[in-house]
């Protein structure tokens, strides 16, 4: 078993992990060779495997176009003022809105979608060994039907996912025999959110995940946004992109997601993917009451939404630079991706052999 070390600073509400003993098994060229890989040949599989037309994708949006993602519902974009227009202007958080409003203006079909190159800003992040505040992933989006619309399609996406997420690092491993591995569970196991509740009362919901993906490697974590019987969600989502509270077939809210996989350098679960059957109209008037969030309605993607211009989809994000972090065997996303980090992390990192770009 990894033995991991935990270190707290004074201003990261995250702690730090760091691996008894950690050395990169690639070095500084071999690596960004690596992340060339993955990314390649990840995206070309993915794009195969549902269909998916590559876009083009903004890095800011209007305010009042209502496109831009807030995550958790409470995160602040960064704001500017474009001087010609005399308008706020807006980094993108994610593209979960853009991508069905593009579905619909590029005219695909049912069955049919679109992915992205998607880098955006996150201020509010707490930083550590998985967050920063530059995110860099595949947005993808795709149009379904009506009769879509149940748990049982859901997770027939989210395998195909995960047989994309499976081939890539046993190629990359092959690629790259400097690196161990596989270490991929071979299938995915689906459990709920109130599931987990119920199995684990006693324990928060990240511990739940490294309680649940310990166990089975690889895991999606059902309906997250909903309150559970403790009074709180799993975890956070906005009103008006996932589906978090249509019942579904499982008699449960939510028809949306996570994928998780245990991360044995880290000893810990790591996520890879949010994603899920995103809100028809009724789900979307019965989550933006439930958050007091009515006023959104007169923004043009609401509007859009509410006057069927805008087709059912499915969609998510899957983190680049998380999944070649995973695969190449990294401590760090900073190994990884170049941005910002506070000099306190980077000292303490260096001192333990993580060299952060």
């Amino acid at each position: 078993m990894a033995v991991v070390k935990r270190i707290n600073h004074n201003n990261e509400r995250r702690a730090l992990l760091i691996p008894e003993g950690y050395t990169s098994a690639l070095n500084l060229f071999e690596t960004e060779n690596a992340i060339k890989y993955v990314k390649d040949t990840f995206q070309n599989m993915l794009s195969q495997i549902l269909n998916l037309q590559r876009v083009s994708a903004p890095l800011v949006v209007l305010r009042r176009s209502g496109v831009n993602d807030y995550l958790n519902g409470v995160e602040k974009p960064v704001t500017f003022t474009v001087k010609e227009m005399n308008e706020t202007g807006e980094a993108v958080q994610s593209l979960a809105k853009w991508k069905r409003k593009a579905l619909a203006d590029y005219g695909f079909k049912a069955g049919e979608g679109l992915y992205t190159d998607m880098n955006a800003l996150r201020p509010d992040e707490d930083l550590d060994n998985l967050h920063s505040i530059y995110v860099d992933q595949w947005d993808w989006e795709r149009v379904i039907t009506s009769e879509d619309r149940t748990v049982a399609y859901l997770k027939s996406v989210v395998r195909s996912i995960y047989q994309v997420i499976r081939s890539t690092e046993t190629n990359t491993c092959t690629q790259f025999p400097q690196l161990s591995g596989p270490h991929l569970a071979d299938d995915i196991y689906f459990v709920h959110s109130e599931e987990l509740e119920e199995r684990y009362p006693d324990l928060m919901p990240s511990e739940r995940e490294d309680v649940i993906c310990k166990e089975k490697g690889a895991v999606f974590i059902i309906g997250l946004g909903a309150d559970l019987k403790n009074g709180k969600p799993h975890d956070g989502r906005a009103s008006d992109y996932d589906d978090w509270t249509t019942i579904s077939e499982l008699d449960r809210p939510g028809l949306n997601g996570d994928i998780h996989v245990w991360n044995p350098l880290l000893n810990r679960a790591f996520e890879l993917s949010s994603m899920g059957i995103r809100v028809d109209k009724s789900a979307l008037m019965k989550q933006l009451k439930i958050r007091n969030e009515l006023y959104k309605t007169d923004l043009d993607f609401h509007q859009r939404l509410l006057n069927d211009q805008l087709p059912l989809t499915i969609g998510g994000g899957i983190g680049q630079s998380r999944l070649c972090m995973l695969f190449l065997r990294k401590a760090h996303v900073g190994e990884v991706q170049s941005t910002i980090w506070p000099d306190a992390m980077i000292e303490t990192c260096r001192k333990h052999g993580i060299f952060l770009l």
